[in-house]
């Protein structure tokens, strides 16, 4: 026998149980996901108290109840009101409850055991305290298998709570951390598709996208990407970063972000109304034509020259007339022939007279400039601000402090207009610089860009006609190749778009 009357044995089975504690406190401080850190908790507390089964109960303040979600043997939620039955008086109270007979004690609610079939026999429930000393949960232990709970098992159940109570804390900080933070992305969602309505949908169609990408490359046994796998936690990253990609357009003016013609709307109204004033115009001088004609020739010729002149008007009208319809046709963003440009600036020659008889051109420079676009809506500066979304996006994402998980969302948004042959932007940047995230969200953010249906300036591109494009595109060494491999044969774009999988 020891000096303080335990045996050898005694001693080695109560440090073998303290080492347990200790060993599931630190696999405690690990978890971070309630769903795991429970059951972890319950099992363990039942291991070392030596109980048939646990209960792990979190005080809710705000509620005045206890609620568990994890209770071996039950198969649903369990709440209970604070100051009611075992645990409920455990949380009120703060003080331990250990009891060697459960029917005889009117705390005890027979109704479990009926609902369950269980038979409760012994209970020992214990307050979970925080660092403040602040009770947080009760921890609640059943059948003793051999005999009744004793001191050491209130000691050891302690012991645990107290390690599980800050366990949880962390598990609860960390949820509300993740919640903030997927709060925060969806708003910023919201608050880019605001500024571009049109556009609404393509960056959780582009998240789902590229983190269908992700996934699909755990099949990928050959070629570059045979060993490219991501964690929970990069998959997170890849989503986050492609929910917020666009978020630079939020500094880009709206005219701009919007602009679905080559002139602005104001600028046509304007444009339009000359063409009605220069028609005014041609109407006026066929008028003076007919008062001199009138003058010269007399009464008597006044129908012949109103025929001359009514046909000469015509002709001018249709002429007007079609120099203006295809002044509107030059304002759609299509690619423009060549002889277009041509056209253009013959129009751009011809004046007219305003309503104060001062000489007018039918075209200004800035429209002739505008309406000369070769290809889309925007001119080589509106299209620099345009790009100039990305290096906003990379600005705006870098004053987050992102945990060390998601460390790299703003170098993964940054370069997803960059090409793998360095024709890309904002930077440049030659292939083996751009991540493979960005690389894979750029292959999702081209095919979205195509087939969108709700784009005022294109029409949707067929899903078969995409993926040639993007084939083409890869082909060119503009984006990865073996990652459009997988991405058609792993039929990412059906997969992750359909129905309920959209990010």
């Amino acid at each position: 026998m020891s000096p303080g009357g335990d045996s050898v044995q005694d001693l080695a089975r109560r440090a073998s149980k303290l080492t347990s504690v200790l060993d599931v406190a630190k696999a405690m401080a690990a978890a971070r996901d309630l769903d795991r850190l429970l059951p972890l908790i319950i099992h363990e507390a039942a291991k070392v108290v030596d109980a048939d089964r646990c209960t792990l109960f979190i005080l809710d303040r705000d509620r005045g109840e206890l609620w568990s979600k994890i209770a071996q043997g039950a198969a649903k939620e369990i709440r209970v009101k604070l100051g009611r039955g075992i645990a409920g008086t455990v949380a009120e109270t703060g003080e331990v409850i250990n009891i060697t007979d459960a029917y005889q004690d009117s705390r005890f609610n027979r109704d479990v055991d009926l609902t369950t079939g269980y038979h409760t026999r012994t209970v020992l429930c214990v307050p979970m305290r925080d660092a403040n000393g602040d009770v947080t949960g009760v921890l609640q232990a059943l059948n003793k298998r051999e005999g009744t709970f004793g001191e050491e098992d209130t000691e050891l159940l302690l012991a645990l709570g107290g390690q599980a109570a800050g366990a949880i804390e962390n598990a609860l900080l960390h949820e509300e951390i993740s919640r903030l933070f997927e709060g925060f992305v969806a708003a910023s969602v919201v608050a880019i598709e605001s500024r571009d309505p049109t556009t609404a949908g393509h960056s959780g169609r582009v998240a789902s996208l590229t983190v269908g990408l992700a996934e699909a490359l755990e099949h990928v046994d050959r070629g570059p990407y045979a060993q490219v796998r991501f964690s929970t936690k990069d998959v997170q990253e890849i989503r986050y970063a492609s929910l917020l990609h666009d978020f630079g357009k939020v500094g880009v003016r709206e005219p701009v972000l919007v602009k679905a013609e080559k002139l602005y709307p104001h600028e046509l109204a304007v444009l339009e109304a000359r063409f009605e004033v220069a028609r005014k115009d041609l109407a006026l001088k066929s008028y003076q034509r007919r008062l001199a004609s009138v003058g010269l020739l007399g009464d008597k010729a006044l129908p012949q020259v109103e025929a001359e002149e009514e046909r000469r008007l015509a002709r001018e009208f249709a002429q007007l007339d079609e120099m203006r319809d295809f002044v509107l046709a030059c304002n759609k963003p299509t690619v423009m022939a060549r002889d277009g440009f041509e056209r253009l600036s013959e129009v751009a020659r011809l004046n007219f007279h305003d309503g104060f008889g001062r000489e007018r051109p039918l075209l200004i420079p800035r429209e002739l400039e505008c309406l000369s676009i070769p290809r889309g809506s925007l001119s080589a500066e509106e299209r620099t601000e345009i790009e100039s979304h990305v290096t906003h996006t990379f600005r705006f994402l870098s004053q987050i402090p992102w945990t060390r998980a998601l460390r790299r969302v703003p170098s993964i948004a940054y370069a997803h207009h960059e090409r793998l042959n360095g024709k890309g932007y904002p930077r440049s940047i030659p292939a083996e610089e751009i991540p493979v995230q960005s690389k894979m969200m750029a292959i999702a953010d081209v095919y979205d860009a195509l087939t969108a249906s709700d784009r005022p300036y294109k029409k949707a591109v067929p899903t078969v006609q995409a993926l040639s494009i993007l084939e083409q595109e890869s082909k060119a060494g503009a984006l990865d190749e073996e990652l459009f491999r997988v991405f058609v044969q792993a039929e990412v774009p059906r997969k992750a778009l359909a129905p309920g999988r959209i990010a």
